[in-house]
């Protein structure tokens, strides 16, 4: 098959640890055809939307990760599936991005994630459709509901609603003397919006990130473990992965969401848990194939070609 994966500049994707960069070794060990594009090139003109492609030959273990092979534009109908795994910001051409993607869908193309599910499912705002499944969560930005708030849970999170890596995370208390000032820089003076969360201590044992492929969960989680004096788990954020088997209550929460992500089209899910609370749920560009496959064995990759190839046939 021929597959395309929209991603970072390849130059300053991390190999040795990259999903995406997984992904494209695992395809290409099964024959596949490996190329990748860049947002930026994506067009749209009289019915066609195409991109500048390049031909990848992923390499294992070497000095680059790859061997470049010819480039071309290409309409993105004429790949068997298209990959969209392209970081946040989630951005006004983040957006543009999948209004372009979902012209190709109506042209025959296959996108993964479905660019309208990926638009749909705000990384962070998602969550509200399950509240079951939550810790106490506010989304606003008025002042005066952030900071009551703030009194009534005593402890909790604030987070921009379109971060990623555990950046502008804060962790404020009750009588936190920077209060305001963290309130004020995170809403814009009250121009933008946020998400408050009750504070989980459950954070010490890690935030773990459940992979949903298929709707179906990958057994092992990687628990991301904040390093000493931070209460942020992200890896980016200097975080250590742990890789562990689901607990009753992953599986329950991943059998809640898989099947019905998978339904909209979202054939790739990265879930945040921490202790028994669901806290994101991404869909962009989710992360921790390679630790997870280095821990445990488990080949995350080649469960998801697996998946690519059967929504293909299908």
């Amino acid at each position: 098959m021929k597959f395309a994966f929209i991603v970072d500049p390849l130059d300053h994707l991390k190999a040795h640890k990259d999903s995406s960069v997984a992904m494209m070794r695992a395809a290409a060990h099964r024959g596949h055809q490996c190329w990748t594009i860049q947002r930026e090139t994506l067009s749209w003109r009289d019915g066609v939307t195409q991109a500048q492609a390049l031909r990848v030959a992923p390499q294992d273990g070497a000095a680059s990760w790859y061997v470049a092979g010819e480039e071309r534009n290409i309409p993105l109908a004429a790949f068997d599936a298209v990959v969209m795994r392209q970081d946040p910001p989630f951005d006004i051409e983040y957006i543009a991005a999948t209004w372009l993607l979902e012209r190709a869908e109506a042209e025959g193309a296959r996108i993964f994630n479905r660019p309208r599910a990926v638009r749909d499912h705000s990384e962070k705002v998602a969550i509200a459709e399950f509240p079951q499944l939550t810790a106490t969560t506010l989304i606003a930005r008025a002042a005066a509901d952030l900071h009551a708030f703030i009194d009534e849970v005593g402890d909790c999170v604030l987070k921009p609603l379109d971060g990623m890596g555990g950046s502008s995370v804060f962790r404020v208390r009750r009588d936190d003397p920077n209060r305001n000032v963290i309130v004020e820089t995170l809403t814009a003076l009250g121009t933008r919006t946020i998400m408050a969360q009750r504070f989980l201590p459950e954070i010490a044992q890690g935030d773990k990130r459940i992979l949903l492929i298929a709707g179906e969960p990958v057994p092992h989680a990687l628990a991301r473990i904040p390093k000493p004096g931070d209460s942020r788990g992200n890896l980016a954020a200097g975080g250590s992965g742990h890789a562990q088997p689901l607990t009753a209550r992953d599986r329950e929460i991943a059998a809640a969401l898989g099947p019905l992500l998978w339904g909209r089209g979202l054939l790739l899910v990265g879930i945040d848990v921490i202790g028994d609370c669901l806290t994101e749920i991404n869909v962009t560009s989710p992360t921790c194939f390679v630790e997870i496959a280095q821990q445990t064995g488990f080949d995350v990759a080649g469960r998801f070609i697996d998946a690519l190839e059967s929504a293909c046939a299908g």
